[in-house]
């Protein structure tokens, strides 16, 4: 039964390795979601999984999106956080509303080899290996913009709570 094949949107984790876009007999979007010690199909574009996560801890893509233009001036392919206090940080293959775009978790990644014939291997620190169609120096340069953004934001949250962290949020009715 094809429905047994696919299970409902979960919520992505600090386990999710990489969420890579496919399609089924039929032509229909699917994902595949990479995780630490397991994989399975959702019937869902990898970019519609994505935002439900940052949903989720209340944003949104395009909130994320946003976000990252603000913090780095990255516009497109820009890489997201969708937890940064859990160190989720996500970046695209392609334009995240391209069909063929995967998402891959920037802590995750150990290594990156061109393929022999075209597109990447991604090789995780858990051993999992990933090939993509995405050339090897875009994927070179998200890995390299996704650090940026995180070192950005990083230093944003550490200032905060050095310089905030005795400072409660005070009613004002109090």
């Amino acid at each position: 039964m094809l429905n047994d094949l696919y299970t409902p949107l979960p919520e992505i984790t600090p386990m999710t390795l990489a969420l890579i876009a496919s399609r089924d007999r039929k032509e229909n979007r699917t994902t595949q979601v990479v995780e630490e010690d397991t994989e399975y199909l959702v019937q869902t574009h990898t970019s519609r999984l994505i935002d439900q996560s940052c949903k989720y801890f209340g944003s949104s893509l395009k909130g994320r999106q946003e976000g990252t233009r603000e913090i780095c001036g990255i516009t497109y392919k820009a890489p997201i956080t969708i937890n940064p206090s859990s160190g989720m940080y996500f970046f695209p293959t392609n334009s995240p509303s391209n069909s063929n775009c995967c998402w891959i978790a920037h802590s995750h990644i150990d290594q990156v080899n061109q393929a022999q014939t075209s597109g990447t291997e991604i090789t995780f620190k858990n051993g999992k290996k990933i090939f993509i169609t995405t050339s090897y120096g875009i994927v070179l340069n998200q890995i390299q913009r996704t650090a940026q953004y995180r070192y950005l934001l990083d230093k944003r949250l550490q200032f905060l709570q050095k310089h905030h962290a005795d400072r409660v949020a005070e009613s004002p009715f109090s």
